[in-house]
C-alpha cells in the first residue's frame, strides 16, 4: 500500500457527549509524533464534529510529517449545518496544504446514516433501527440514494471552491456514491467478521478493479476489530457489545467477554494482507484510540475489550508501573507492535 494509515478521534459528538475528554492539544502533538516514529504510519485520518480540534490535530500531523486526511465525522445535524461545517473545515483544510502538507478533505464521514434527513428518525438511535431492519432499510434507500447524489453534488462544490487539494468522502455501501465527483474512492465498511470472511479477498479485488476502471485510488478508511476474544468475527459491530447510557457514556459491557489482544493483532496483520494481494491504496486502522472506553481492572467493566483502539487508555495510569509511554494515559496493545512491524519502511 502506498498510505498505511490509523483513524485518530477528536471527539464524536452524541446527546452533549464527547468520545475524546479531554482534548489536550500538547497531547495530540505527541500522538502524532508517536504515530509517524513508532507506528510506522504515513498518514491519518482524522475525524470528529468540532472543527477546531480537527484543525489542532491536523496542524500537528503535519507536524508530525504525516498526510492529513481531514475528515469531519458529525452527528446530528441538518444538512444545511453540515454544508456550512463542511466549507468551514475546507478552509482550514487549505490553510494546512499552503503551508506545505500533503492534505486530503472529506466531505464528511457515514452522512446519509448520522445526519438527519436521509434516513426516517430523529434521532441516530432511531435511523439505526431502520437500517438493521431489511424490509425498512429496503424501502428506504431508493430516496437515501437520490439525497445522498444531490447532497454530496453541493458539498464537492462548496468543498472545491475553498480547497486546492484532493477530495473523497467516507462512504457506506448503500449510499451509491457518484465517484466521478471525487478524486479517491473510500468507505468506511471495511470489516471483515465472520459473515464477509470467506468473500473479503474477491470484494477488496472488485473494489479496486472498479477504482481502475475511473482512473483513482481506492482507500479503506476504516477496519479492524475490538480487544475480546470473538471480536474478529463481529468486526464492524463490537460497540453492540458496549451498554450506554441515555447521554451516551459507556457504562458496561454485555456478555462474559475474555481479553485476548493476540485476536485483535492477527485480525490487522491478516486483513492487512488482503489489501497487499488485492491492490488496495490506502487503508486507516480503526483506531489509535478510544478515550471513552478505558481500561478497568474491576471484571466486567473493562470497557477497553470492546475499543478497537491498538492502545489502551488506562483509567488509572498512576497505579500501572513498568510503562513504556509514562508521560501517556495510555499503554500499546500487541495491535500496536504488530502494526508497527507491518508498516514500518522496508530498505
Amino acid at each position: 500500500m502506498k498510505t498505511k494509515g490509523i483513524n485518530f478521534d477528536t471527539g464524536f459528538l452524541n446527546k452533549g457527549t464527547s468520545t475524546r475528554e479531554p482534548f489536550d492539544p500538547e497531547v495530540v502533538r505527541r500522538e502524532m509524533q508517536l504515530i509517524r516514529d513508532d507506528l510506522h504510519c504515513t498518514a491519518v485520518r482524522i475525524t470528529g464534529g468540532d472543527p477546531d480540534r480537527l484543525e489542532i490535530a491536523a496542524r500537528h500531523a503535519a507536524d508530525a510529517g504525516l498526510e492529513v486526511w481531514f475528515c469531519p465525522f458529525t452527528n446530528g445535524l441538518t444538512q444545511d449545518e453540515l454544508l456550512a461545517l463542511l466549507a468551514d473545515c475546507a478552509e482550514r483544510a487549505e490553510r494546512i496544504r499552503r503551508r506545505g502538507a500533503s492534505v486530503v478533505m472529506c466531505t464528511g464521514s457515514e452522512v446519509s446514516l448520522f445526519t438527519a434527513g436521509f434516513f426516517p428518525g430523529d434521532t441516530l438511535e432511531e435511523r439505526l433501527a431502520v437500517i438493521t431492519d431489511p424490509m425498512r432499510v429496503r424501502a428506504a434507500v431508493p430516496q437515501v440514494r437520490a439525497r445522498m447524489g444531490a447532497f454530496l453534488a453541493r458539498a464537492v462544490e462548496l468543498v472545491r471552491a475553498r480547497f486546492g487539494g484532493p477530495v473523497s468522502y467516507a462512504s457506506l455501501p448503500f449510499e451509491a456514491v457518484d465517484w466521478s465527483l471525487f478524486d479517491i474512492i473510500a468507505t468506511d465498511a471495511g470489516y471483515r467478521n465472520a459473515g464477509t470472511r470467506e468473500s473479503y479477498p474477491d470484494c477488496m479485488r472488485a473494489y479496486v478493479e472498479r477504482g481502475r476502471a475511473l482512473g483513482k485510488p481506492v482507500a479503506i478508511t476504516e477496519f479492524g476489530c475490538a480487544t475480546y476474544r470473538g471480536a474478529g468475527d463481529e468486526a464492524g459491530v463490537g460497540d453492540r457489545r458496549i451498554v450506554w447510557d441515555d447521554q451516551a457514556h459507556a457504562i458496561g459491557l454485555t456478555g462474559d467477554l475474555v481479553r485476548d489482544e493476540e485476536e485483535q493483532a492477527t485480525h490487522l496483520r491478516e486483513v492487512l494482507a488482503v489489501y497487499d494481494s488485492a491492490g488496495i491504496d490506502a487503508a486507516f486502522v480503526y483506531t489509535f484510540a478510544r478515550y471513552d472506553l478505558p481500561h478497568r481492572s474491576a471484571p466486567g467493566v473493562d470497557l477497553d475489550l470492546a475499543s478497537g483502539g491498538v492502545v489502551m487508555v488506562l483509567e488509572d495510569p498512576a497505579a500501572v508501573p513498568n510503562r513504556r509511554y509514562p508521560d501517556m494515559s495510555w499503554e500499546p496493545k500487541a495491535a500496536f507492535d504488530t502494526l508497527a512491524e507491518i508498516y514500518e519502511p522496508r530498505t
